[in-house]
């Protein structure tokens, strides 16, 4: 097969696989996980169920896809916006406030098919990933004088995430504040407590 047919046929196939994530995006936004089908996605991207099947072999290993892609663009947004601020403190901060408002946006999904989204290989990884991330911004504050030192940077990571998991539950901005600068005054030193 000529090199550019086999490039045309790749470019493709990942713009229908993402036409595909997006339409399971915006059914699981309108009606839940419970509420995408393997007819409803074919229908909205405009394909159809036997194209579809050629992608996927079904509803769960496309929302398997479409979460993996959703926890690496919240990554990406994370890591944009450390690269975007100066000060290691800053920093801090504003990757956990960031991820506090993508945390409460998102909430929790319900039911078996979550408990699914919620397992696996590529959520242990980004778990990982977002852990050392978290770590090194708290080593660099520390170093920055910002963040306490008499308690182990992994300690004060998991410290981080799991207050965190409090934003689920919380829909107002500033809700959401009022647990940054919670979360902040634990990891201060001592001294400018």
């Amino acid at each position: 097969m000529p090199r550019l047919w086999s490039q045309t046929i790749a470019t493709h196939r990942d713009a229908v696989r993402e036409a595909v994530l997006d339409a399971t995006a915006a059914l699981v936004a309108e009606h839940g996980l419970t509420g995408v089908t393997m007819s409803q996605i074919a229908k909205d991207v405009g394909i159809g169920r036997a194209t579809l099947y050629k992608y996927f072999p079904d509803v769960e290993a496309i929302l398997r896809a479409w979460h993996e892609r959703q926890i690496d663009e919240h990554l990406t947004q994370l890591l944009q916006i450390r690269d975007q601020t100066e000060s290691a403190a800053r920093r801090l901060e504003a990757v956990l406030a960031a991820y506090a408002e993508a945390t409460s946006h998102h909430g929790r999904h319900d039911g078996d098919l979550a408990g699914m989204l919620h397992s696996g290989e590529h959520v242990a990884a980004a778990h990982k990933r977002l852990r050392e991330f978290v770590q090194e911004l708290v080593v660099d504050a520390a170093a920055a004088g910002a963040v306490r030192q008499d308690v182990p940077a992994d300690e004060l990571t998991l410290y981080c995430l799991h207050a965190l998991a409090a934003a689920m539950d919380l829909h107002d901005p500033a809700a959401l504040g009022r647990l940054i600068q919670t979360i902040l005054t634990g990891l201060r030193p001592s001294d400018l407590a």
